[in-house]
């Protein structure tokens, strides 16, 4: 396994993401290509003991695309920016999988343009697991597209079963369509359309409506909306989850010594609920839909969630992901020429 990693993107870069490889390097036993400014990749490198021992190296980017930058016009006039190197060197085959921390819109931009879409697929998705008490529900589109016609939304379902089936070991998951109710008739016009869509895949097990609340429950497996909602979605649960933590911290403080004994005696079980809590166990979100593994992390990822996002682009690879979308495009284009010839 050999995954190329933009060393440049992220708000800790290069720090958090070189130290997040080596850890990964050595858990994961893969190799890894950190792509971008060589010099300054190397001093960081030259701080982790026996990196040498690891299967790591360095691919030279003299350029960076930055945050503020528009994606597609970075992505098109900065050819050696290390999101866009590390992109390349997956469709030129010499690279398993990227990773990058850096600009979304730059991740998904290089990877629509250089992977290209898989055939069949109107737009990527980005797919991001949300723990709940049942283990974990698959949300997306996490903030690839912001605007989803209904037939986006249906294969992103698609593409969200089957990862959820293959990589966390779902059997035929339950997926629901994000909506202000459980009623059929309940939402926008696009939420309307979509369901109707969906009724008719005989690929997806689509149970209906999800309400927001289904959504921590775990009442779904797969649950799909556009881009814009889904970031909104995510971007909540991951500030919710700290608050909960930080109003526990605070409670056992102000509650005398009492409330430090209990917490004393809970604290195995608050460490296992901060896990489980924690977005850094899973670390990366795979971008579904396109001819090649491509893995985003959040901005503000550190060394940890590093180290969890290569792992994620181990099991995608592994799980054949990209092979098992194909194949159901395949499967669903017969099913429907079949039912046109009835």
């Amino acid at each position: 396994m050999k995954i190329a990693v933009d060393a440049m993107g992220g708000d800790f870069a290069p720090e958090q993401i070189v130290f997040g490889a080596v850890r990964a390097a050595r858990k994961y036993q893969c190799e890894i290509v950190l792509v971008g400014d060589e010099t300054a990749i190397r001093s960081v490198l030259e701080r982790e003991k026996g990196w040498e021992d690891l299967n790591i190296t360095i691919h030279h980017a003299s350029e960076v695309i930055g945050m503020g930058e528009h994606p597609a016009d970075a992505v098109r006039t900065k050819k050696d920016a290390s999101v866009v190197v590390a992109t390349q060197l997956v469709k030129d085959g010499e690279c398993d999988a990227v990773l990058s921390a850096g600009s979304t819109g730059a991740a998904v931009t290089a990877a629509q343009l250089i992977l290209k879409r898989i055939r069949g697929i109107g737009r990527p998705t980005i797919a991001t697991p949300m723990p709940t008490p049942k283990g974990v529900t698959l949300l997306l589109d996490s903030g690839a597209n912001v605007d989803s016609k209904p037939e986006h939304l249906v294969q992103s379902g698609m593409m969200g079963a089957l990862y959820a089936e293959h990589v966390f070991g779902k059997e035929n998951p339950r997926v629901g369509l994000l909506n202000i109710g459980e009623e059929e008739t309940k939402g926008n016009e696009q939420a309307k359309a979509t369901y109707q869509l969906l009724k008719t895949m005989r690929t997806i097990n689509f149970i209906g409506n999800a309400e927001g609340r289904d959504v921590p429950k775990g009442n779904f497996d797969v649950v799909i909306c556009d881009g814009f909602v889904g970031n909104i979605v995510l971007k909540f649960a991951e500030g919710l989850a700290k608050t909960i933590l930080k109003l526990i911290k605070e409670a056992i403080k102000d509650g005398g010594i009492f409330a430090k004994l209990g917490a004393l005696l809970l604290m195995p079980t608050l460490k296992k609920l901060g896990k489980r809590l924690d977005v850094t166990e899973y670390g990366g979100a795979p971008l579904l839909g396109v001819n090649g593994c491509c893995i985003i992390s959040h901005g503000s990822s550190n060394a940890k969630s590093i180290c969890s996002a290569i792992g994620v682009a181990n099991e995608y690879v592994k799980s054949n992901v990209l092979g098992h979308i194909r194949d159901a495009l395949t499967k669903e284009e017969m099913l429907a020429k079949d039912g046109e010839n009835r």
